[in-house]
C-alpha cells in the first residue's frame, strides 16, 4: 500500500527487453535520489507513476535498481515505456504518517491532460478521464494521477468520460515530476479505495431491492 505522497523523483535510464516477442516485458533500470534506496531490499515494492512494482536488483552506491515489467501492464500504464523522470514512492509502513489517501498501485486507466498552465502562484491541471473511472471522481474527492494524491477541484462530465480540474500548488510541481506534463500527456489514474467499495455495496443493495 500507499500514500500518494512522492518520496523522491527519479529516472528511467535504461530499458532491456525480456524476450524478444509482443508478450515478453521489460526490465527497466532506475535512478534514484542519492541516499534513496538505504533502506530497500530485494523484493521490496515501489510504485513507479503510481504502479506498484518489485525491485529484482539494486545498488546502493550508484542508487540505481531494477525492476521487470510485463508486457500487459505496459500496455495498461504510461510514462514505463521510456527513458525519462518518474516519481518514486516506497510502500507504506505500519507506522508511517498517511499523508495523501489510501493508494494500492494499481492503474485503474489512462486519462489525458487537457490542460496545464500556471493559475496564479499554482498551476491548473486538467485531466480527461475515461468513461469507465468518470463516475468514481467527485468534487474535492481524491485521485491519484501518476502516483501523485491530488484533490478533485471540480468534475466537468461528457460522453467521453469526464474532465477534472486539480490545483497543484509549487511544492508539488517542484517535488515530483508532474512538471514535465503537457497537453496531450497520458498519465496514470488510480481512483480511490472507498468509492470500489461505495460502488459494490450500493450495487448488492440494489440487486436485492430489485430482487424482492
Amino acid at each position: 500500500m500507499f500514500t500518494g505522497i512522492i518520496t523522491g523523483v527519479g529516472r528511467i535510464a535504461a530499458l532491456h527487453d525480456l524476450g524478444r516477442s509482443l508478450q515478453h516485458g521489460k526490465r527497466l533500470t532506475i535512478e534514484a535520489p542519492a541516499g534513496y534506496l538505504d533502506d530497500v531490499g530485494l523484493g521490496d515494492s515501489i510504485a513507479l507513476n503510481g504502479a506498484c512494482m518489485t525491485v529484482t536488483s539494486f545498488d546502493s552506491a550508484a542508487s540505481s535498481f531494477t525492476i521487470d515489467i510485463s508486457a500487459e501492464s505496459l500496455d495498461k500504464t504510461a510514462g514505463l515505456d521510456g527513458p525519462g523522470p518518474i516519481n518514486l514512492e516506497k510502500a507504506l509502513r505500519a507506522h508511517d504518517r498517511l499523508g495523501g489517501h489510501i493508494v494500492s498501485g494499481h492503474v485503474d486507466g489512462i486519462g489525458k491532460v487537457t490542460r496545464f498552465e500556471d493559475v496564479g502562484e499554482s498551476r491548473e491541471l486538467r485531466v480527461q478521464v475515461p468513461p469507465a473511472l468518470a463516475k468514481y471522481l467527485a468534487y474535492k474527492g481524491s485521485i491519484t494521477i501518476n502516483g501523485v494524491s491530488l484533490t478533485v477541484n471540480s468534475v466537468t462530465d461528457s460522453a467521453q468520460g469526464c474532465e477534472v480540474s486539480i490545483n497543484l500548488i509549487p511544492h508539488t510541481v517542484d517535488n515530483t515530476a508532474l512538471h514535465t506534463l503537457r497537453s496531450g500527456s497520458s498519465v496514470n489514474l488510480e481512483i480511490d479505495l472507498i468509492a470500489r467499495y461505495v460502488e459494490r455495496m450500493l450495487g448488492d443493495t440494489l440487486q436485492q431491492k430489485a430482487s424482492a
